[in-house]
């Protein structure tokens, strides 16, 4: 069929189809780059123009995938990214996640959860899921965190979800930190939820995850606002507990709930930048 058969609308339907469809789109600018009609010619800028940036974030999704592909390089093919979210809530638990990708895959947008807006999030976390090799997550609620400390029942968090995998890693990439009493060699990467793909892919899962606990909690204890600031010491959140006091999922370790250290706004209550949340 010649380009000139297909009418303008029809061929701008073909390019909004071909999002995340490469082959398709470059097929797609060849058909438009031998058709001599202006709006076609139009057309085919905004092809190349999206086939570019479709080359470069793949190129940039397969640079997170750098670690892993080192690590089959040496035998190493079971890889399981592990991270964690809700540190820094004074409510809800610290939840992990571990995700065991398969050696090919792509997802587009891939990132650091807290980089990402909530419908992507919940998005990518829908696409790994459904992708992974195998996945856990893992909670850890204020009782036991007030326990332990913070910091331990993060790490406690992620030793649960390596160890809930149906599949066994051979080796785990994880956030920052060593996680205590794993059998699998682990690698500790800085930035690691940035700059691995594994451990982007296992923070994003963790994060949709947690929101939605924070979500139904707001249902179980409303007035706090719970589903909006997800636990966070925002504006509204310490007003909130000025004037109703902690709930069950309250963290009484934490300063402001256990001490009533309630002066030091720490977010505001709108997102952060570009509509991002405040951070783990």
């Amino acid at each position: 069929m010649t380009p000139e058969a297909w009418s303008l609308a029809a061929l701008r339907a073909r390019l909004r189809a071909c999002d995340g469809r490469p082959r398709a789109l470059a097929q797609l600018a060849r058909l438009l780059a031998a058709d001599p009609r202006a709006g076609a010619r139009a057309l085919a800028l905004e092809a190349a123009r999206r086939l570019e940036e479709e080359r470069r974030e793949r190129r940039r999704v397969a640079r997170l995938f750098a670690r892993r592909r080192a690590l089959a390089r040496e035998g190493v093919r079971i890889v399981a990214g592990v991270d964690e979210a809700g540190m820094g809530p004074l409510a809800g638990p610290v939840v992990a996640a571990a995700v065991i990708l398969p050696e090919r895959v792509y997802f587009a947008g891939l990132d650091d959860s807290k980089r990402l807006l909530a419908p992507a999030r919940e998005r990518l976390a829908a696409a790994i899921r459904a992708e992974a090799v195998a996945f856990a997550v893992a909670e850890v609620w204020p009782e036991e965190i007030d326990r332990r400390n913070i910091y331990r029942a993060g790490l406690e968090a992620m030793r649960r979800a390596v160890t809930a995998l149906s599949v066994e890693p051979q080796h785990v990439l994880v956030d920052a930190r060593k996680i205590p009493d794993l059998a699998a060699p682990q690698t500790p990467i800085v930035n690691g939820d940035a700059l691995d793909g594994s451990i982007a892919a296992a923070s994003i899962v963790a994060k949709v995850h947690r929101d939605a606990i924070m979500v139904r909690l707001d249902a179980e204890f409303p007035g706090y606002g719970f589903s909006r600031h997800k636990g966070y010491a925002t504006r509204s959140h310490l007003a909130a507990l000025r004037r109703r006091g902690p709930t069950p999922v309250h963290r009484r370790s934490f300063a402001p709930v256990a001490q009533g250290d309630l002066f030091a706004f720490l977010y505001d209550d709108a997102p952060g930048p570009a509509g991002r949340e405040p951070t783990a």
